[in-house]
């Protein structure tokens, strides 16, 4: 394979690994930008992944996009719950959700698939190429023979930046994550956005876990988001909670991600073991880096 074979090779793993990140990220903006931060993201793209494989395995690669979104929704309504309308601790409820998540699936996921791994082979929704733009030399296959979920997520990064900053709901979440007393003496429902915003944020966690069954593994295994939610939480960050900029920050974690192919396609003797530590070392970075000169959601994690 010639280098500009792994160039393009490198560049397509990028984009296609960074969907489901993409996805969960832009959820997670959504949500903490109305003050809730949801550390079960991690446990709605597991059970979205569980979701979509059941129901690829039973309906079709649609149904299981339909599934995964569903488990991510019933996920951010159960947080959206416990945390918006009964005011728990957001953090710790998160992480409870994501402890039961990975001990639901692993529990379900014999019960519900028959096998997992290698095992089990599911419906997958193929490259879809974009007439005459996937031709272009080097920029063809790496943007424009993805999955038609990775198009969705361009299209669903411009709609929530819209939703956020030229609708009426997307004022009164801003203002609720600023100030929820504020927002709530000038006639906001801070419980009504914040829980929406949680719908919302499961819902595409739950699709980021979709895309990642059925656009980019094929299978279910447990335990298979191993972190990516929490990665998408750094993203968050480093896209200065701003949907477009969680979605470049994603781009970035998935060339890191990526990074492993590219070596172990060009035959190099770097352990995998430190190719797989390297996205958990640039969410670190991000967070030790560009925390203190970003302006988080003043409201956030605030009830």
């Amino acid at each position: 394979m010639s280098e500009m074979d792994l160039l393009v090779a490198w560049g397509a793993a990028t984009v296609r690994v960074a969907t489901p990140l993409a996805l969960a990220a832009i959820g997670e903006t959504i949500s903490e930008r109305g003050g809730v931060l949801n550390l079960g993201i991690e446990g709605a793209m597991l059970g979205g992944a569980l979701g979509a494989a059941w129901g690829g395995l039973h309906g079709g690669a649609w149904s299981g996009v339909a599934a995964g979104v569903a488990v991510g929704l019933l996920t951010g309504a159960v947080f959206g719950l416990v945390t918006v309308v009964g005011k728990a601790d957001q953090i710790i409820s998160g992480t409870a959700i994501t402890l039961a998540a990975i001990g639901l699936t692993g529990l379900l996921a014999p019960l519900a698939l028959g096998s997992t791994g290698a095992g089990l082979h599911l419906p997958t929704l193929p490259p879809m190429p974009i007439p005459g733009l996937a031709r272009i030399p080097v920029v063809g296959p790496v943007l424009f023979s993805q999955s038609v979920l990775t198009y969705a997520t361009v299209v669903i990064a411009v709609v929530a930046t819209w939703l956020l900053w030229r609708t009426r709901f997307g004022l009164e979440l801003r203002a609720a994550g600023e100030s929820p007393v504020a927002a709530a003496a000038s006639g906001v429902s801070v419980t009504r956005v914040r829980f929406l915003a949680t719908l919302l944020g499961g819902s595409l966690a739950g699709l980021a876990g979709a895309s990642l069954v059925l656009a980019q593994v094929g299978a279910f295994t447990e335990r298979m988001t191993a972190g990516r939610g929490f990665i998408a939480v750094a993203i968050v960050v480093l896209g200065r909670w701003h949907p477009l900029g969680a979605l470049v920050a994603a781009l970035l974690f998935g060339a890191t991600i990526a990074l492993q192919y590219l070596f172990q396609a060009a035959g190099t003797t770097i352990p995998y073991q430190a190719l797989l530590a390297l996205p958990y070392l640039l969410a670190l970075a991000a967070l030790a880096t560009v925390v203190g000169r970003s302006k988080a959601p003043v409201g956030l994690t605030r009830n």
